[in-house]
């Protein structure tokens, strides 16, 4: 009883130094107009929700996430995930266990909310391309534009599909149009250490549809974010999330072959749609830390483990 006790009273000052420091400074981003979050999104639900998860949460060791990662970590990756008007529970965003460092991730649901943020009146279509389907395109001054796709019932064989596409449109009109051969695609998919290129039971290979459709608007969806001119703060956040991750996979990759062979790590363009372990490589920005505790500059000594949906 005393051991319960002694543990809900720390999981209470975890909570106190973290979630409450996290709070406090959303509410002071909002009060001095730095931040705006969208309407209908409550930040202190979406703190809730991750909190709830990462009190069951544990990493590859089976260590508990709130005790072997770093307060600083995990104040940072719920700040972000706030930043960004991202929900646990929607699936929009999970989280990623690096080495003694939590990064939150966004999943491709994730994009597609930021996209909606970014251009409020956004719509995103999309779907893939069966052999014998239909399809045709269009390319001015270097935009496509679809101008026929028709399916039949018959072609839809998940063996036989040669593209995916992605369509943002606003107000009726598309304004970025995304088109990807299946090469390009498991090229993507590539880049992910869950895909096993000659096959097995992974969800490239068993939902090759959903995959496929998810890569594909991942790269629509970054088209846009990236382009964006909005708020300093959120692209901050989008790109740290992201380079965090990047930067917290190579160091635990390099940790854990310390004293083994000579590894090579090249950082290209990652597509983080391909799994807990893929990693965006962009240029990051100047930190902004939650509060004077936050700092990232952690070595990273294990490999990475999952928390979330995976999407």
């Amino acid at each position: 009883m005393a051991q319960q006790r002694n543990g809900g009273q720390d999981l209470a000052l975890l909570k106190r130094d973290i979630i409450d420091v996290v709070a406090s400074r959303i509410r002071s981003l909002v009060e001095g107009g730095e931040l705006q979050l969208p309407p209908g999104y409550s930040a202190e639900n979406a703190l809730k929700a991750a909190w709830l998860i990462l009190q069951e949460a544990r990493d590859k060791n089976g260590r508990p996430v709130l005790t072997s990662c770093t307060k600083e970590s995990i104040a940072n990756s719920l700040l972000g995930m706030v930043v960004q008007a991202l929900n646990p529970v929607k699936k929009q965003c999970y989280f990623v266990v690096y080495g003694n460092q939590l990064v939150c991730q966004r999943s491709y649901f994730g994009d597609m909310a930021l996209v909606k943020r970014v251009i409020p009146d956004a719509e995103i279509g999309f779907n893939v391309v069966y052999e014998d389907d239909e399809f045709e395109f269009e390319s001015n001054f270097g935009r496509l534009r679809i101008t026929k796709h028709k399916q039949a019932l018959k072609n839809m064989d998940p063996d036989k599909i040669v593209g995916a596409y992605c369509v943002i449109e606003v107000n009726g009109e598309p304004v970025h149009t995304e088109i990807m051969t299946m090469a390009q695609i498991r090229r993507s998919w590539k880049q992910s250490k869950t895909y096993n290129e000659s096959g097995g039971n992974t969800p490239h290979h068993t939902f090759p549809e959903q995959m496929a459709i998810r890569t594909v608007v991942r790269r629509a969806c970054k088209a846009i974010i990236n382009s964006s001119s909005d708020d300093y703060l959120l692209l901050h956040h989008m790109h740290r999330s992201d380079t965090a991750a990047a930067d917290a996979e190579i160091e635990a990759e390099m940790a854990e072959h310390a004293n083994g062979d000579v590894i090579d790590v090249v950082v290209g363009e990652y597509d983080v749609s391909d799994g807990a372990n893929d990693a965006a490589a962009q240029q990051d920005t100047p930190q902004e830390a939650p509060s004077a505790e936050i700092n990232e500059d952690k070595p990273q000594q294990e490999q990475a483990a999952l928390i979330g949906p995976g999407f």
